[in-house]
C-alpha cells in the first residue's frame, strides 16, 4: 500500500489565526485594590466582546474576623445584586501542625436556586477568615458566556486561603455553579466580605478571546 506524505508547509506559513478561532488570551480589562471598602464592584466591559470573564483575587485581607470572601451578579448594570443562582462548593485542607487533613463537600456553602452571595471561601460549619497579619485570600473566578440569551451562566472558583482556626490550615477551596437566567445578561459583578470589610487586596479582570 502506497503512503502518502502530507506537506505541513501550508500551516507553518499561517502567521495569524482566523477571528473566529478564540485563542484564550487574557487581556486585562480593569484592576481594583480595596482599602476598607464595604465591596468591590465590576460595573462596566462584562459584555459579548468576550466568551468568558477572569477576576483575580490577590493577598485579600478580611477586616473583621469571622467573615466569608463572597460574590454575587447583577443584571442591571449594579443596580442590584441577587441573581438566582444554584452552586457546589468543597474544599481540601491540611493544618500546620500536620494532624488534621481532609477532602468534603460543603453543604453550608452551596446555593440552589438562591439570590445570596456565593461564598468563595468555604470551609463548612463556620466563617473561614481572620484577621491575622499574615492571613490573605487568593484564587480566581471565571464566568462563561454572561451576554447569552439562551443558556444559564455557569461559573467556576478556586481559592487558596489561611483559615482563622487554631492550628491554622492551608485550605484549596473549590465552587462552581451558574446564574439561573438564559434571558437576562450578566453585565456587573460585586465582591465583599460577609460582615464588615475588605482590608486590602487586588482584583483584576481580564477578558478571555
Amino acid at each position: 500500500m502506497a503512503l502518502t506524505k502530507v506537506s505541513n508547509n501550508a500551516l507553518s506559513n499561517i502567521s495569524v489565526l482566523p477571528s473566529a478561532i478564540e485563542t484564550g488570551a487574557l487581556t486585562l480589562l480593569s484592576t481594583q485594590t480595596a482599602s476598607a471598602s464595604a465591596s468591590i464592584s465590576f460595573t462596566s466591559g462584562i459584555d459579548s466582546t468576550y466568551s468568558s470573564y477572569v477576576f483575580k483575587f490577590i493577598n485579600i485581607h478580611a477586616g473583621t474576623s469571622a467573615v466569608d470572601f463572597t460574590f454575587q451578579a447583577s443584571t442591571d448594570g449594579g443596580s442590584t445584586y441577587g441573581v438566582t443562582t444554584t452552586s457546589t462548593a468543597f474544599r481540601a485542607y491540611h493544618q500546620e501542625d500536620g494532624v488534621n487533613s481532609g477532602l468534603g463537600y460543603i453543604t453550608d456553602d452551596d446555593l440552589a436556586q438562591s439570590t445570596s452571595f456565593q461564598v468563595l471561601s468555604p470551609v463548612g460549619g463556620a466563617t473561614a477568615l481572620g484577621t491575622d497579619n499574615d492571613s490573605n485570600l487568593n484564587g480566581t473566578l471565571q464566568i462563561f458566556s454572561p451576554s447569552s440569551n439562551t443558556f444559564v451562566k455557569h461559573f467556576i472558583t478556586r481559592t487558596t486561603f489561611f483559615d482563622r482556626f487554631s492550628p491554622n490550615s492551608a485550605v484549596d477551596g473549590f465552587t462552581a455553579g451558574y446564574f439561573n437566567d438564559g434571558t437576562n445578561d450578566i453585565n456587573a459583578v460585586q465582591f465583599k466580605m460577609s460582615s464588615g470589610n475588605i482590608d486590602d487586596g487586588i482584583i483584576k479582570m481580564y477578558g478571555v478571546k
